[in-house]
């Protein structure tokens, strides 16, 4: 959260590049009314906790329903919005607008971070609205997930945020047409096609790696995972399973959408799948540069991990010990759940509903009649 000060400078510099940004006496209004409002950012190597320092923002208006309604009339103003069209710090709201982004260069992937901060109970499910204004902005809404067309002059941006039910594991929220970031587990020769395609052009492409190294021979012998921006598949994530542990590997994301929230849901995803079938241990090969990514999970280089290089990275052991998952499935559960789809578990399969069938044996009393 920016101090005063902090949050002056901000607003100086994004007037650089943003203009028409509200008075900072209106800013300063709008987050005495909910302190939720504005979230700064910062590279994680130049960030000192001891003085915090954001180089860039976040800013939000809570809207009640009166500041919604407003809002897709058309009539609402962002310069100076009206404190009766806010809702309070512990208020619900019925939207949240994306007043302004400053976030520069590789600040851009922080804004999916402050998007997860906003998913906290009071917020979840509620949907984001947006302008953009400028066309760096109107990109940035667009691989975030946003769809065009709202409000009267159809110029609003909206993330639907309701449209998967919040009982839906994180694993299998993907639906054809909706908004936003979702994952799926791959289940059709189409999907590993995709899984294959979003790697060599990560992998192959990016890091030289050789095609037989990245494609490893294991490709059938693991779950994998693709992230989804829209119906647009725009990463993966590899999960083997072991004896007494999970290998989470294979992370690719497509470069045109590393500033959204994909690897952060692909990696969440991947580590509530593996809870989901009863594994505690998951284990990993993370790239140096990226331990402090795969820390935020839970993950640590433990006491006499390896050092290793493969395909030119360096990479070092990580492990995460997680809690038992309170639905892990294992024996003495309804073994009609164990038969169902990989990661549809939740949900009945083709073979539920012959469950109430009689037992006939076609095939076997078929051949004792003839």
């Amino acid at each position: 959260m920016p101090t005063p000060d902090d949050l002056a400078c901000l607003m100086e510099a994004a007037r650089v590049d943003l203009p028409d940004l509200a008075p900072l006496a209106t800013v300063q209004r709008v987050l005495s009314t909910n302190p939720d409002s504005i979230v700064a950012i910062a590279q994680r190597h130049r960030f000192d906790a001891a003085a915090p320092r954001g180089e860039g923002f976040v800013a939000c208006l809570m809207l009640n329903a009166d500041g919604l309604a407003a809002l897709k009339a058309g009539t609402s103003d962002a310069a100076e919005p009206p404190a009766t069209m806010l809702a309070a710090q512990h208020e619900r709201p019925a939207a949240i607008y994306i007043w302004a982004v400053y976030a520069r260069r590789r600040l851009a992937g922080g804004v999916g971070l402050v998007f997860d901060r906003l998913s906290s109970p009071l917020y979840h499910g509620i949907d984001f609205y947006a302008r953009a204004a400028t066309p760096e902005g109107a990109d940035l809404l667009t691989a975030l997930g946003f769809t065009t067309g709202g409000g009267t002059n159809g110029r609003l941006y909206h993330f639907a945020r309701a449209s998967v039910p919040e009982a839906t594991p994180p694993y299998d929220s993907h639906r054809p047409g909706l908004a936003g970031v979702s994952v799926a587990v791959a289940r059709s020769f189409e999907d590993l096609a995709r899984v294959i395609s979003l790697r060599a052009a990560v992998y192959m492409a990016e890091q030289a790696c050789p095609y037989e190294e990245e494609f490893d021979g294991n490709d059938l012998s693991a779950t994998h995972l693709i992230g989804y921006v829209g119906d647009e598949p725009a990463g993966c994530l590899r999960i083997r399973f072991f004896a007494d542990f999970a290998k989470i590997e294979r992370l690719a994301v497509r470069a045109e959408y590393r500033n959204t929230r994909m690897a952060f849901a692909l990696v969440r995803a991947g580590i509530e799948l593996a809870r989901v079938k009863g594994y505690r241990r998951l284990y990993g090969h993370a790239q140096k540069r990226l331990v402090g990514f795969w820390s935020r999970f839970g993950f640590r280089v433990f006491e006499g991990a390896q050092e290793l290089v493969f395909s030119d990275f360096d990479y070092v052991e990580m492990l995460m010990e997680a809690e038992p998952h309170p639905e892990a499935i294992g024996i003495g559960i309804d073994p009609y759940v164990i038969i169902r789809p990989e990661g549809r578990w939740h949900k009945a399969g083709a073979l539920d509903r012959s469950r109430g069938r009689a037992v006939t044996r076609p095939s076997v009393d078929g051949q004792a009649a003839r």
